[in-house]
């Protein structure tokens, strides 16, 4: 995963949210009117609002997106002729799903705070970049296979068990014990499996 970040206002953010998409592509600028979205990598993005948002009064949200959840493409170019540092340029509208996170960004203290204070997982990159690469937040699609590999294993827990306990009964009885130790089996397995998936997903 790649992570892009952008300044967006708070009320277009909302409104973004609402129709599913964001259309902004700077300050005072529609994706309409500049062809782009304009974003920042994690050590850029300080210094834009400090440049192009230092005299903002209204909200303002630090946008943290996850190029793999866009559909359209993202390119590195200079910010104008002559200029050897690139940034992202966003091709497209952004979907509000590919937002993973929104860090807002309080006016008073912008310009001290946002560097040393802004919430660690939003943003970490403001503290991280100087010293190392950034950590990225966990994708949709990466959350999604751990579960799912997660409620596997606890499937087959449940399946071990029972064909454990079958074992067990038929060493016991030969007739009924493999369906009473199955049964008594999976039943082990089931309690077994639902503590374990109350301990996981209690934290």
């Amino acid at each position: 995963m790649a992570t892009i970040f952008h300044l967006a206002l708070a009320s277009e953010w909302a409104a973004a949210q609402e129709s599913g998409a964001y259309t902004t592509s700077t300050l005072g600028r529609s994706l309409a009117e500049e062809g782009f979205i304009h974003a920042s990598r994690a050590d850029q993005w300080t210094a834009v609002r400090d440049r192009y948002y230092s005299g903002v009064t209204e909200p303002l949200v630090l946008l943290q997106i996850d190029t793999d959840l866009l559909d359209v493409p993202v390119v590195d170019e200079p910010a104008g002729p002559g200029d050897d540092e690139t940034f992202p340029h966003i091709y497209g509208r952004l979907p509000a799903s590919a937002v993973v996170r929104a860090t807002p960004l309080d006016a008073k203290a912008r310009a001290v705070s946002t560097a040393t204070a802004a919430p660690e997982r939003a943003a970490p990159e403001a503290a991280a970049a100087p010293t190392g690469r950034p950590r990225p937040a966990e994708s949709f699609s990466r959350a999604y296979f751990r579960e799912m590999f997660f409620n596997v294993a606890l499937l087959c827990l449940v399946i071990g068990a029972g064909l454990l306990g079958a074992g067990i009964g038929r060493t016991v009885s030969s007739d009924g014990g493999v369906g009473v130790g199955g049964l008594t089996g999976m039943l082990v397995g089931l309690v077994a499996a639902a503590a374990l998936f109350r301990r996981r997903h209690a934290r």
